[in-house]
């Protein structure tokens, strides 16, 4: 890769924006082949932003949706074995969630750039800034630039390309800004007016030294490897790493004459002189130089060091800015557990002791989740290192920003345990002797009104939302005991707020991917105590149920296929609101065909998602398991129905799985006292039919057709805002297809019903 050094003038527009907006503006200018992502809050905005400029015609960029993180980087990889440019972006667990790939991807050595906007890695759950992502980052052979502020994140994404396509560096590269501090606050900032400057500074793209899709010259990529080629390739790795340090210098000053702004490897403010110093990496060094300036007024030398680089580790750079400070404080967003200290901390004592510094390195945790940092806290830290100056007794680690917990501050059970006789006696569900057919018998509507809840009021949802109307409507078919697990989304966020609960039973959480799996190891667990005599259980023994929705049963299919396969006494209910609503409505594989979200809009090149919705009910059904229905709350004996017999047959034969149609206003652009009435429609269109799958034998439960009940696919879609352009005439190809595949989906599910055997 090379730049075209003749360019020596750009003109640049100034604007405000933020740091989400500059990532996605540098990846459109220098027009990537190809982005693969999966929303995570707070990177999503970048792929949303990607998005709406395609659907405008602003760049070419192939955005690939995928199943989830761990997919998304292999598509990223994938793409960058087959010659072009490749970007993504994301945060905290999603991070963790592609880690695997991200060592395959450096040890081939292909590049691409990863935007990493940092956020705490669960659990607990915490959605906002710190570095512990970061951190794990550090060991996968990726060079690592950092960004402080909206402006660096938009310079440090061109400078990125740059150093991983060197020919002496040839690593994929991350640029780490911080969540929502860089991410969504805006700031002044410049840019290239014209991509065709943005192209010329980072240059054509070089020939590839393999390809993966050249046929006339095959290679092997990615090949196992004995002693001792293995350590040899490690050895080149590690001299590429080194090497981009040298390269990122050599940008940068490019970089500097053309637009007057300069990076180095640190960003050093007061230095020179400075006997006391922070060293904090990117947003937080912005608010310690204000108390700089106030401490060197009271004739303290003070002094800031902040990082541009920290892979590879810019050790000497360090070691000639801290060496003459004689008490440095190394702030970090996130801890090394068990170390003593973070990991930048540990390799800032190692760099000093390695030239013999006379410097003593102090290390405060702070910001973790996201906590802020205000001037008040960097004098605090100034205060720490000016007492370990003039010898006062000061710990060498510590966490900042704590506070003691009070006992009156102790949580508190403010929700009465469920008895036997508040959630029994509603229900009852027999099995015919002679043809094994299941029997249910239910009280009235009216006499179910008084079988108790089990989700408390007070949770934080949407006016409108349709989760907890579903969710309690099914739950009314449960009896007795329930045990369940929520994936990350909106009803696990919504009603959890710590230190308060609106689940009146024991409730689990974990992440998108992996709740069907964690809850099957719940119940093997209880199972097995239970034959050992360790716990007692009566005729309503537990039910376990696992809530997924919010895309949930994209990250976390195979999960679930494995737990069906497995057949584990579970139910696994998924409420369906067409999108990663959790994040901001956007785009999921259960989003239909033509439907605007975040990541599909409207637009002169886009009329919405641009292929199908997946059936999970089928997928789900295709693993045999004994029982599989759909439902909604506008059809409340019908979803009640099922719910007592997916109780009977988790309890007694296997795996259940369940999905019931509910309503998001917000991100339908709906009204909110409309959703009854919108999936209503969604069923009696054909869209969303009401059908079981009871020992692999198909039974509609509501046919509109039968019932002179059926109404047009538009009457639907009139309801929703999201959905209005597809009766536009301009949309009226994409509206055809979706009405054709409604009508094949209801087609094949009537032959089903007709037929035993299909």
């Amino acid at each position: 890769m090379s730049a075209d050094t003749s360019i020596k003038h750009v003109t640049e527009t100034t604007d405000f924006r933020s740091g989400n907006e500059m990532a996605a503006k540098a990846a459109a200018q220098i027009n990537y082949h190809l982005m693969g992502y999966f929303p995570i809050t707070p990177s999503t905005e970048i792929a949303e932003y990607l998005d709406e400029m395609k659907a405008n015609g602003e760049h070419d960029i192939v955005l690939v949706p995928a199943d989830g993180e761990h997919g998304s980087a292999g598509i990223c990889y994938g793409a960058s074995t087959a010659g072009g440019r490749v970007f993504n972006a994301t945060s905290a667990n999603g991070f963790l969630y592609m880690l695997e790939q991200l060592p395959v991807q450096s040890g081939t050595r292909f590049p691409m750039v990863l935007n990493l906007v940092t956020r705490s890695v669960s659990g607990p759950l915490d959605i906002r800034g710190d570095h512990s992502d970061l951190y794990y980052g550090l060991n996968t052979g990726w060079p690592i630039l950092l960004a402080k502020d909206p402006q660096a994140v938009y310079d440090m994404n061109l400078f990125a390309l740059r150093v991983a396509e060197h020919h002496d560096v040839r690593l994929p590269v991350i640029v780490a800004s911080d969540g929502f501090f860089t991410s969504h606050q805006k700031r002044k900032v410049k840019y290239f007016t014209d991509r065709k400057d943005v192209q010329a500074f980072v240059g054509e793209k070089q020939p590839v030294y393999v390809d993966s899709t050249d046929v006339k010259n095959p290679i092997t990529i990615g090949p196992y490897m004995n002693d001792p080629d293995y350590i040899n390739n490690k050895y080149q790795q590690s001299e590429a790493m080194y090497n981009a340090e040298e390269v990122f210098l050599t940008v940068a000053k490019e970089f500097e004459q053309l637009t007057g702004r300069e990076y180095k490897l640190l960003d050093e403010y007061c230095m020179e002189d400075a006997e006391v110093a922070l060293f904090l990496i990117n947003s937080a060094s912005g608010t310690a130089r204000d108390v700089v300036d106030k401490l060197r007024n009271q004739g303290i030398k003070a002094g800031v060091v902040s990082p541009n680089m920290i892979r590879p580790f810019p050790k000497k750079a360090i070691q000639e800015s801290l060496r003459k400070a004689k008490v440095v404080l190394v702030g970090e967003r996130a801890d090394s557990y068990g170390a003593h200290g973070g990991n930048i901390s540990h390799e800032i004592k190692s760099a000093l002791q390695d030239c013999h510094a006379d410097t003593t390195v102090l290390t405060r945790i702070f910001g973790v989740g996201g906590k802020d940092f205000y001037a008040s806290d960097a004098e605090e830290f100034f205060t720490l290192c000016l007492k370990k100056f003039n010898g006062e007794e000061v710990a060498s680690f510590d966490y900042h920003g704590i506070t003691p917990g009070k006992e009156e501050n102790a949580p508190k059970r403010l929700l009465a345990p469920l008895t036997k006789e508040e959630t029994t006696g509603f229900i009852n569900v027999t099995q015919d002797e002679a043809s094994g057919e299941l029997k249910v018998k239910m009280s009235t509507m009216r006499a179910l009104t008084k079988k108790a809840k089990r989700i408390a009021p007070g949770h934080g949802a949407c006016p409108g939302c349709g989760i907890f109307s579903g969710l309690e409507m099914f739950f009314k078919g449960i009896e007795g005991d329930i045990v369940v697990l929520y994936h990350t989304g909106c009803a696990m966020v919504v009603t959890t707020g710590y230190p308060y609960s609106a689940h009146k039973v024991n409730f689990i959480h974990n992440l998108f991917q992996n709740g069907s799996a964690t809850l099957s190891g719940v119940v093997e667990m209880f199972w097995e105590r239970v034959r050992r005599g360790e716990v007692e259980v009566d005729e309503n023994n537990l039910t376990f149920i696992m809530i997924s929705g919010d895309g949930g049963m994209d990250i976390g299919m195979g999960p679930a296929i494995g737990t069906a396969l497995r057949n584990h006494k579970l139910i696994i209910l998924e409420y369906d609101n067409e999108g990663y609503m959790n994040t901001g409505s956007q785009m999921s594989y259960s989003t239909p065909l033509g439907h605007m979200t975040s990541t599909s809009n409207i637009g002169v090149e886009s009329v919405g998602k641009a292929f199908h919705h997946k059936d999970t009910v089928q997928i789900m059904a295709s693993t045999n398991i004994p029982y599989v229905f759909t439902g909604t709350e506008a059809f409340p004996q019908d979803l009640i129905k099922k719910a007592a017999k997916a109780q009977w047959y988790a309890q007694n034969v296997g795996t259940v799985y369940g999905k019931i149609l509910i309503s998001c206003p917000l991100n339908w652009k709906a009204a909110d006292n409309q959703g009854k009435s919108i999936v209503e429609k969604a069923v009696n269109s054909c869209f969303f039919p009401l059908y079981e799958i009871e020992k692999g034998i198909t039974k509609i439960t509501h046919n509109p057709d039968e019932k002179n009940k059926r109404v047009p696919l538009t009457e639907w879609l009139e309801m929703m805002g999201k959905t209005k352009h597809l009766l536009r005439p301009e949309s009226e190809g994409a509206l055809k297809q979706f009405e054709e595949e409604v009508e094949r989906r209801w087609n094949v599910l009537k032959a089903k019903h007709e037929s035993p055997y299909l």
